[in-house]
């Protein structure tokens, strides 16, 4: 689960600072042995045993750990006594105390060993953490939970290690479930992300896209600091459409960031040359970048970590995720709406552009839909792509349902992906029933021809 992985960690988190490990279950050596494997170095960690020898009893009295005063009479109250004479140690992890619960015959004399134990060590200056199983008598487990000054609760969900504080006396916490990863260096977290303790103040400026026909579309382009929800079925140009902005905001000399969890990076640079979005400058000059994120290699907290890094760190000032489906199976589950929420608002309060690539599964029809995700509310503004038929071939057409930020044209314009980039054409204002993708000519009266 990782609590000795914690411990050792705390340990050894400050160098040159006295410490103590005391275990009652594993021996010495082989914690040792785990400590080098995962990369910490315990030399200056004292240990003290009290795991039973090989071929000792078992008995309670051996583990007598009372108060102060009466501790003074048994050989463990001893050998405590001597070690913090000894060392001074300013922290402490014991591993673990539910070895006492299986020893003491009943709750009031569970609670009496503990009590003793960590009022002898906090009244000589050191901060303890110690290591609880779940496997305790429930009794016994709420008996540590009022005797802690903090609760770590540390747990499994699927493949994903989990962590969180349920208690933290004198102090304020991150609330909620939080992830954690094992690894060479020992214990990472993930907090989880708290949109409103991050804020950056911006201007609200106008993001043009480099296509007029479009910029004419959203009367001026979109807003900085916004989020833009691009809708369509597949294939319909949702992605390149997505690109383009990125691309302008790398012509500004900003930096964007493009997350797909759909397809690979030779397929998106691919299509990106095609069409005459080659991003390759961008690159080398850092203001654009292109991470394809692996299905299930991040927990949702780990994909915010590392967005944080470039808005925070890189100066990234447009994000786009490809696509909302991806990062709900790849990254988010069930907690899809609420973790898209948090990261977009994280996004905005930094003063972040956001573009959102959104997958509807009807190509054509009497419903039109923003998202099957249920999402819609969190658009600043809606851009949406729509197959129609026309003369017995597939054409698209794009048009604005939704702007916040400012008016837009309220028409729909057809939409066109070439070899010299995207075209957006006029206003097909003699056409009606583009959104059911069967349009109809309409015809014009003779007064308006008059």
């Amino acid at each position: 689960m990782g609590k000795t992985t914690l411990g050792m960690q705390f340990l050894t988190a400050k160098a040159g600072e006295p410490a103590l490990f005391v275990t009652m279950g594993e021996h010495v050596d082989q914690l040792r042995t785990d400590a080098r494997n995962q990369g910490f170095d315990l030399s200056g960690v004292e240990f003290l045993d009290l795991t039973p020898a090989q071929g000792d009893s078992m008995d309670l009295e051996s583990y007598d750990l009372m108060a102060p005063a009466e501790a003074e009479s048994n050989p463990i109250g001893e050998r405590i006594g001597e070690i913090f004479k000894a060392l001074r140690p300013r922290r402490v992890f014991i591993d673990s105390l539910s070895h006492l619960s299986y020893l003491a015959p009943d709750a009031f004399q569970y609670r009496k060993q503990v009590m003793g134990l960590l009022r002898y060590l906090t009244q000589h200056g050191a901060t303890v953490l110690s290591a609880a199983e779940i496997v305790v008598e429930p009794a016994n487990a709420d008996e540590l939970q009022f005797l802690a000054d903090g609760i770590i609760d540390l747990s499994w969900r699927g493949e994903r290690r989990l962590l969180s504080v349920t208690k933290f006396r004198g102090a304020g916490y991150v609330g909620g479930v939080h992830t954690i990863r094992l690894d060479g260096r020992g214990m990472t977290c993930y907090p989880r992300l708290e949109p409103g303790e991050h804020q950056r103040g911006h201007q609200r400026e106008t993001l043009e896209s480099g296509v007029p026909e479009l910029d004419r579309l959203l009367m001026g382009g979109i807003t900085k600091g916004t989020v833009t929800v691009i809708s369509g079925p597949t294939g319909v140009g949702k992605t390149t459409l997505g690109l383009q902005f990125l691309r302008a905001v790398a012509a500004r000399g900003e930096r964007s960031v493009l997350y797909s969890f759909e397809e690979n990076d030779q397929t998106l640079r691919c299509r990106a040359e095609s069409t005459s979005l080659d991003f390759a400058e961008a690159e080398a000059d850092n203001r654009f970048a292109l991470h394809t994120i692996e299905p299930l290699r991040y927990s949702a907290d780990e994909f915010a970590e590392r967005l944080r890094d470039e808005v925070e760190n890189r100066g990234a000032s447009m994000v786009m995720i490809d696509s909302l489906s991806g990062f709900r199976l790849s990254v988010a589950g069930d907690d899809m709406v609420q973790r898209i929420l948090s990261l977009c608002r994280y996004l905005t309060n930094m003063g972040v552009t956001v573009l959102v690539i959104n997958e509807v599964a009807n190509i054509a029809g009497e419903t039109v839909q923003v998202s099957e995700e249920g999402i819609s509310f969190l658009a600043d503004s809606v851009l949406m792509l729509r197959y129609l038929e026309l003369n017995g071939q597939l054409h698209k057409a794009i048009g604005v349902l939704k702007k916040r930020t400012g008016n837009f044209e309220k028409t729909l314009r057809e939409f066109e992906i070439t070899k010299e980039g995207i075209r957006v054409g006029e206003p097909l204002t003699q056409l009606r029933g583009i959104l059911r993708g069967f349009p109809e000519l309409v015809e014009r009266s003779v007064d308006s021809d008059s």
